[in-house]
């Protein structure tokens, strides 16, 4: 495999890969956190205090809300280094990005899980959201070589832990 394509992310690109990248990276604090608040907020109810309560069980409702925003907010900061032409050239060991400002090289085993959606591959070290490639930029060839390449590396690292 060893392929160069060129594209530009586009604004929404990258505010929807981080808001999925961010939301799997947070998946147990996205739903502990509400299911804390309510729960006490019940118990304060259940108690008598209604204030503290009810600000319990509104914060539960909230939290997911102020959660996308402050994803959304962060990626909007990312948008002049992120949206700028780009040339990719993906290989069997990795990928190189190059723009105009940057050039960064990653080799796919620094990658301890890709997750593949319909719209993006998804990249975390451990379980930090650390990237992602827009599978509308290559052709359906190329995403085939790599949801294989990707497939492959998975059930090496499935046989390893066992």
């Amino acid at each position: 495999m060893d392929f160069t394509i060129s594209y530009q992310p586009t604004p929404d690109d990258v505010s929807r890969a981080l808001q999925q990248g961010v939301m799997r990276q947070l998946k147990l604090v996205s739903l502990a956190v509400p299911l804390v608040l309510a729960a006490s907020g019940l118990a304060c109810l259940a108690v008598g205090a209604v204030g503290m309560g009810a600000g319990m069980l509104a914060g539960a409702v909230a939290f997911p809300l102020v959660l996308s925003v402050v994803i959304r907010r962060m990626a909007k900061r990312q948008l002049t280094y992120l949206c700028v032409p780009t040339t990719l050239r993906v290989t069997g060991d990795g990928y190189e990005t190059r723009t105009d400002q940057s050039t960064t090289a990653t080799r796919w085993s620094l990658f301890s899980r890709i997750e593949t959606t319909p719209e993006f591959w998804l990249f975390f070290v451990n379980r930090q959201f650390t990237g992602f490639l827009p599978r509308r930029a290559f052709s359906d060839g190329q995403q085939a070589e790599l949801d294989g390449l990707f497939a492959v590396r998975e059930e090496a690292r499935r046989s390893a832990r066992a």
